[in-house]
């Protein structure tokens, strides 16, 4: 493990590379330089090592790569997140593959760069993730398959604003999505509902008809157990037409629905 300052001293942002590429390293900390107030304390080339480094000293930023010797760069995520909860990981790899980028997603990281595009997205991407919004590569966004059955051609853009502090101080955050069309709509909205409920987390679908029922069947083929989520409250679904003219979260987000996520210390997301 290798400890350096990436330009001058008193940086207040802590920084741990994990990739298994040398010269990666040497193109990170010139980049580091270029940016204010970024430190990196160490550079770990193994996914277990990396988990290990980051237990013992807590990074603010972690960017981790995903082909990792010993433990891959998402199972690598999965233990960080309960070992160091406040660091902000940022997932950068060569890795194109839609389905493996949202896996890594999935884990509760805040960004995923594509490798052949960080000359210009890593600095963007690190003050997004540090800021508590998420960042998705444009060597991701829409695909670049032409096979229609592929998902990744109708994947999505995703766009993030600035995050929102609430009462209590805790830092959220808002996301605007643009489809290109209605399957787009299903699979996008599809895979954030997914991860929110195999998270423990709770969520409310506000849509059209034909839409909750595709996000619905999609839902069940990908082996998510909706009628539990239901059962427990973690799954409110509104019809779209009947909502809006009267729509306040006061009343929707009902006490059950709150509850359940509370109880678990857990978060309800609005799609």
């Amino acid at each position: 493990m290798e400890t350096e300052k990436a330009g001058g001293t008193n940086k207040s942002v802590r920084v741990l590379v994990v990739d298994d590429y040398g010269p990666w390293h040497g193109f990170v900390s010139t980049m580091l330089r270029n940016g204010p107030e970024r430190e990196i304390i160490g550079h770990v080339s193994d996914g277990l090592e990396a988990v290990e480094q980051a237990q013992q000293l807590q990074p603010d930023l972690i960017l981790l790569d995903i082909g990792l010797p010993t433990l891959n760069g998402i199972e690598a995520a999965r233990r960080i997140r309960h070992l160091s909860p406040k660091s902000k990981i940022l997932f950068v790899s060569e890795n194109r593959s839609a389905d493996i980028a949202w896996e890594a997603l999935s884990t509760g990281a805040g960004g995923y760069v594509v490798k052949s595009n960080a000359a210009r997205e890593l600095l963007p991407a690190m003050n997004a993730v540090l800021r508590g919004g998420r960042f998705v590569s444009a060597g991701l966004a829409g695909g670049n398959t032409t096979d229609p059955n592929d998902e990744q051609a109708h994947d999505h853009l995703r766009l993030e604003t600035l995050p929102d502090r609430e009462a209590d101080g805790e830092v959220t955050h808002h996301e605007v999505n643009f489809y290109l069309d209605d399957e787009a709509f299903v699979i996008g909205f599809g895979r954030f509902i997914e991860s929110t409920l195999r998270n423990g987390n709770a969520v409310v679908v506000l849509a059209t008809k034909s839409h909750r029922a595709a996000i619905l069947q999609r839902l069940r083929r990908k082996g998510v157990d909706v009628d539990a989520a239901v059962e427990e409250k973690r799954y409110v679904a509104l019809d779209v037409a009947d909502s809006l003219p009267t729509f306040r979260f006061a009343e929707h987000l009902t006490a059950e629905t709150v509850k359940s996520a509370t109880e678990r210390n857990h978060r309800v997301g609005v799609g």
